[in-house]
């Protein structure tokens, strides 16, 4: 930093590289960031509360009070229940000197500017997941998250229904229209959830009543 503190450190742990970003303090510096060659990678708020966290399959993006703002799963992701959800870009500020940049598991970048000056360090990496029994179990989704997908694709389609409105004004007889083919694969998707999910009927009804509207 311009102060003369450490901010990024860069060392060899066995055969993995690790990647830390030290906040601005010339003594018992709090760690902002950790990012590893194996895929898993953390980056925290000022408070030290988890801001981001990313393994082999995905990663999720929390609020200062822990809540779950998004997640995603990676495309080469070896996931075999639940839906593939894609990433959105991710830019954040650790400080005013430090940015994170995600825009693929291979593609995530530190950026550090002072003075006019630049550094980029290129963070992501490719994993190749050889034993798939290896992989800890994905995440079971909660009862609020599924509700939330089943609603994003009732909303989707209903754009799409709008957008063909907008489009073809004079077209009649809309309920005849398919959907675009992975809104149909999205709603069969978490119907399967809805089936192999612990849920209760009350919701497991719910649900199927909202994507099949």
């Amino acid at each position: 930093y311009p102060s003369g503190n450490l901010a990024i450190i860069v060392v060899r742990e066995k055969k993995r590289l690790l990647c830390i970003v030290q906040e601005d303090k010339p003594n018992n510096a709090k760690i902002q960031a950790v990012f590893k060659s194996n895929g898993r990678n953390t980056c925290y708020y000022p408070n030290g509360a988890v801001w981001i966290s990313m393994n082999i399959q995905g990663g999720q993006y929390l609020d200062q009070a822990g809540n779950r703002v998004r997640r995603w799963t990676w495309p080469n992701s070896v996931m075999s229940s639940g839906p593939h959800v894609p990433l959105s870009p991710i830019f954040i500020s650790l400080n005013r000197h430090v940015g994170v940049r995600i825009l693929g598991q291979d593609k995530i970048t530190v950026s550090f500017l002072a003075m006019g000056q630049q550094a980029k360090f290129n963070v992501g990496t490719k994993v190749q997941v050889s034993d798939v029994s290896r992989l800890p179990p994905p995440a079971r989704l909660g009862e609020d998250e599924l509700l939330l997908l089943a609603f994003r694709v009732r909303i989707l389609r209903l754009f799409d229904r709008l957008r063909g409105c907008l489009n073809f004004p004079s077209t009649e007889r809309w309920d005849k229209i398919q959907p675009p083919a992975y809104l149909i694969t999205q709603t069969l998707k978490i119907l399967q959830l809805c089936t192999t999910s612990d849920i209760s009927d009350e919701l497991r009804s719910s649900v199927r009543a909202i994507v099949n509207a």
